[in-house]
């Protein structure tokens, strides 16, 4: 067991390597309770939070729809990366770091303020993940046949109510599979029957395997508030083909005119060695260092994130140890379906 942002959490249940190979090639459970939930209702729900995200949340015009975004500061840096659910509205649905709590929160309120919205953590509720390719019908298999029918229609990135249960289809592991919201008496209970169901509990070692592997950011690792998301790979969740002013938007502007320092890439290494964070890596066009870094269970080597300067390319060396080894510079995702992407092997 772990303290993980002020909760005990387990780092495995057994095997880490079993938990990710599960993961990988039939269905595990994560309980991720210690997740922020929050809900932010009233009339003015829709432009507070089109001002708050660097994502554009007119993006979301269906109920339960989701959209993956970065809440930014003044300077372009991220404070969390999050998920926001459409619900009806005046009412979405924020899913933030446990980390990045009270900052968060704060952050909330303070810009919250100037709208006519209110926000409300939801401490009552737990969340259980459920990730693999056989997670769905493993789950769908604790529901009335109605409700398995509905599941089985949800697109990724969408989620429905259904009584005491909120489900979406979103993840952390580069599986399909669900998070499922619920009142806390409840947890153990649906955790039980999933047990029953043949879906094996994971702890937080897997958990960090398989999101590197699916090349998913850790917030305080591969982001934080002194980098943007435009070099934290994160581009692709920052909207700026119109006019919105979301916050952080003129530093990002900005930033973009004067060219990208760095960029966040991913790494193999190449031959046996250990990567971690805060490696040194050097390359032709300047030196960079590791954000993440681990052993993958599926790929069998070492992977990792770095950011390096814009020219690096192909190869480079990671100063381990006081040794220089060689390492290839790749692009993320490592993994997908259970398998290496092009140009990872």
């Amino acid at each position: 067991m772990v303290n993980f942002a002020g909760c005990e959490l387990p780092i495995n249940y057994g095997s880490q390597i079993d938990e990710h190979h599960c993961v990988r090639t039939d269905a595990g459970m994560f309980d991720v309770s210690h997740m922020t939930v929050v809900g932010i209702h009233g009339p003015e729900t829709r432009a507070f939070l089109s001002r708050l995200l660097a994502n554009d949340v007119a993006k979301l015009q269906t109920p339960g729809k989701a959209l993956y975004t970065c809440m930014l500061n003044e300077s372009g840096g991220v404070i969390d990366d999050l998920i926001a659910y459409h619900l009806d509205e005046e009412w979405f649905r924020l899913v933030v770091n446990a980390a990045t709590r009270d900052k968060g929160l704060a952050w909330l309120e303070r810009q919250g303020a100037e709208f006519s919205i209110s926000v409300t953590e939801h401490h009552e509720l737990g969340m259980i993940a459920v990730q693999g390719p056989n997670a769905r019908e493993k789950v769908h298999s604790l529901f009335e046949a109605d409700i398995a029918a509905e599941l089985r229609e949800l697109k990724p990135f969408n989620a429905l109510i259904h009584g005491e249960y909120f489900i979406a289809r979103t993840g952390y592991t580069g599986e399909d599979g669900y998070e499922i919201l619920m009142y806390g008496n409840l947890a153990v209970p649906f955790w039980d029957r999933l047990l029953e169901a043949g879906v094996k509990p994971c702890g937080l070692g897997a958990r960090d395997t398989l999101r590197l592997e699916a090349g998913m950011n850790l917030y305080g690792q591969d982001m934080d508030e002194d980098v943007t998301p435009l070099v934290s790979g994160l581009a692709w969740t920052v909207a700026m083909k119109d006019e919105r002013d979301f916050i952080g938007r003129p530093m990002l502007e900005e930033q973009k005119a004067q060219g990208l320092p760095s960029k966040l890439v991913g790494l193999v290494l190449e031959g046996r060695g250990v990567l971690r964070p805060d490696q040194k890596v050097i390359t032709p066009a300047g030196e960079g260092i590791t954000t993440s870094g681990g052993f993958s269970p599926t790929l069998q080597m070492a992977i990792a994130f770095a950011r390096v300067p814009m020219g690096a390319i192909d190869s480079c060396e990671v100063e381990i140890r006081g040794k220089r080894l060689p390492a290839r510079i790749v692009k993320p995702p490592f993994v997908r379906n259970g398998q290496a992407c092009e140009g990872i092997l």
